[in-house]
């Protein structure tokens, strides 16, 4: 304090004076009393003078409106900087971001929308977050889409023979942190059926993105994270197939610099076929799995409203997992934290 106060007397003193706040210009500070019932403003002819001048006028050759030095601290995650990378790779293959600012979710949209049983394991606490307080949420959807899931879901239709088990409209309503970002999806592709409905001559064709993070009762381990960002993609054509997924997930991969890809059959209860998406890590020296894909069944899209000739690819892609493959990082939780850094981000 001692020798900062030898170097800077003047301004060390007019700290103690009673001025409140420095605001720094080109070439003026100006020093607002603390007392609030003054009215009056203290100009300094410049940062190294104590000599101050009392007036209710201002005078003219001082630039209030200069802007001050922006301080060089501070920087982005590396996390963000590659979110920001991926974003501008599906933007680039011509895909539109869906806003995903719901990170409650219910259990009809994130499990029930998307044919997934009651009875399924992923919707036990041992998988996923539930809330306690609020517990359930009254606001799902119109009466007659809610009647249209729980009839698929008991009875079958659209081809499907369904669950043949009864549909709890207490278990549709817990709230959950969501485990996935498909919930945004189902909540999308709903909208463009309502508006189908409304319009039948609408677009249909259409390819949708997001990435946000995902919540997951996982143990921490090299590969896993309880809390974790997930790349939702969609597209939505009648001439779609599952040629074109594989298609579509090379070119991504390919354009963030995971070359060695693969796929792998996989069970989805509402994609078929699906595939599971493996990128080759080289320090670890192992393919990791590092997305989820398939084709959306027909008694899903039709539950919504959408035309029967109509075909929905998507998938879920990890952040994490390709950034690990990316920068050589043999632990995902090291991905996390204020000493973690990446090349080039």
């Amino acid at each position: 304090m001692s020798s900062n106060k030898n170097q800077e007397p003047n301004r060390w003193e007019f700290r103690k004076s009673p001025l409140q706040q420095l605001v720094y210009s080109d070439d003026v500070t100006i020093g607002i009393l603390k007392s609030l019932e003054s009215k009056k403003k203290f100009f300094l002819k410049s940062t190294t003078s104590l000599e101050i001048t009392a007036s209710n006028e201002v005078p003219t050759d001082y630039n209030f409106k200069a802007m001050g030095v922006f301080p060089n601290v501070g920087m982005s995650h590396p996390l963000v900087n590659m979110i920001k990378f991926f974003k501008n790779v599906l933007i680039s293959m011509g895909f539109k971001e869906m806003n995903t600012q719901r990170w409650v979710e219910s259990s009809f949209w994130n499990f029930d929308t998307l044919f997934q049983p009651q009875t399924h394991p992923a919707r036990d606490a041992q998988d996923t977050f539930f809330l306690k307080n609020p517990k359930y949420t009254s606001k799902l959807c119109s009466n007659e889409y809610l009647n249209d899931v729980k009839k698929v879901h008991e009875f079958g239709n659209y081809g499907s023979l369904g669950w043949n088990s009864p549909w709890s409209l207490e278990e549709a309503s817990k709230l959950i942190l969501r485990p996935h970002t498909t919930a945004i999806t189902s909540r999308e592709l709903r909208k463009l059926a309502v508006k189908y409905k409304e319009d039948p001559t609408c677009n249909l064709e259409h390819k949708f993105f997001s990435i946000d993070r995902v919540f997951r009762n996982e143990t921490l381990d090299a590969t896993h994270l309880a809390e974790f960002h997930q790349i939702e993609g969609v597209v939505v054509s009648k001439k779609a197939n599952l040629s074109e997924l594989m298609s579509i997930l090379k070119t991504f991969y390919h354009s963030i610099g995971i070359e060695n890809i693969r796929f792998k059959p996989a069970y989805n209860p509402y994609t078929e076929p699906s595939m599971e998406i493996y990128g080759y890590h080289p320090i670890l020296k192992t393919w990791t799995e590092v997305g989820n894909s398939g084709v959306f069944r027909p008694e899903m899209l039709q539950t919504y409203g959408l035309p029967a000739d109509l075909v929905v690819l998507g998938w879920g892609l990890s952040v994490e997992r390709p950034t690990m493959i990316m920068h050589n990082v043999s632990d995902i939780r090291t991905l996390f934290g204020p000493k973690f850094k990446l090349l080039n981000c």
